[in-house]
């Protein structure tokens, strides 16, 4: 993909940032068991130095700096330094450093890390086979590889019903075919596979549920419409009738997963884990 399709996706995610800092607390919450399966997965230890890609504003750093011994987070998005910064300061934490990396060309030395961990952010990599070979280069040797992308369309309903609802109401596939999306590495087999042909062996996919509570729809739909990089754009953009069309679309599509307290909607997450 070209330099252009890299510079639109940077500034997808750049656009969400404020939104991203806003609702750290949120993200860390809903992504609990999801963290806990990377930290696990990557074997964090009280001796390692970790690498964290695409950590937005660094819930996942500030988890594994307090297991580890040095922690980087890091992000495409420049002002995430000084969220990582001052959450990293409020929790006590002095072991970890933010710094501005892209995942698919990672300025750091050869076989730097002890482990690398990603949540939720190397499917929206332009080139996935090219950032597990960066991954890999600055992994010592037995190094750990632990990274989690959303599953199967069809198992992530909490996702799923907006993009077809705004891809119904503007006319298009959101996001569009050949650009990097939530699903792109759903396919298991296929995430597989880009591991081990990176150079990465004892390549193992594990499933955690990771399940969408909110206690209306309207709350569930603040956090979604704000959060999702691909829709949240294109959701902005559309006229007063085209929203209210696209509400009504929702509280459709949702309504199978009203429960007495709220909403209540599946998740599937897929956490790769791999050694260098």
């Amino acid at each position: 993909m070209s330099d252009e399709q890299r510079r639109h996706v940077h500034a997808m995610w750049a656009g969400v940032a404020e939104e991203w800092t806003k609702r750290a607390d949120f993200l860390d919450q809903r992504a609990a068991a999801v963290t806990k399966a990377l930290l696990d997965g990557a074997a964090i230890g009280a001796r390692d130095r970790v690498l964290v890609l695409a950590d937005g504003p660094g819930g996942l750093a500030l988890a594994a700096a307090r297991l580890a011994a040095d922690v980087v987070s890091s992000d495409v998005v420049p002002s995430y330094l000084d969220t990582v910064n001052a959450r990293a300061r409020v929790a006590g934490l002095t072991n970890v450093t933010a710094k501005v990396l892209d995942l698919e060309d990672v300025a750091e030395p050869d076989a730097s890390f002890d482990a690398v961990v990603i949540r939720d952010g190397l499917m929206f990599a332009v080139d996935p086979a090219a950032a597990l070979v960066e991954i890999r280069r600055v992994l010592r040797d037995g190094g750990r590889l632990a990274a989690a992308v959303w599953g199967a369309k069809a198992d992530n309903p909490w996702l799923a019903i907006v993009m077809d609802a705004v891809s119904s109401q503007v006319g298009r596939e959101v996001p569009p075919p050949g650009m990097p999306g939530p699903f792109a590495l759903a396919d298991e087999t296929r995430l597989g596979r880009l591991a081990r042909e990176a150079g990465f062996c004892a390549v193992h996919v594990d499933h955690v549920a990771v399940r969408f509570h909110a206690p209306s729809f309207d709350e569930w739909w603040s956090h979604t419409s704000a959060l999702a990089g691909p829709i949240a754009k294109v959701v902005a953009s559309l006229c007063e009738d085209a929203k209210a069309a696209l509400l009504d679309q929702l509280r459709t599509a949702s309504s199978p997963y009203e429960t007495s307290d709220g909403l209540d909607i599946p998740g599937l997450s897929l956490v790769l884990t791999a050694r260098r």
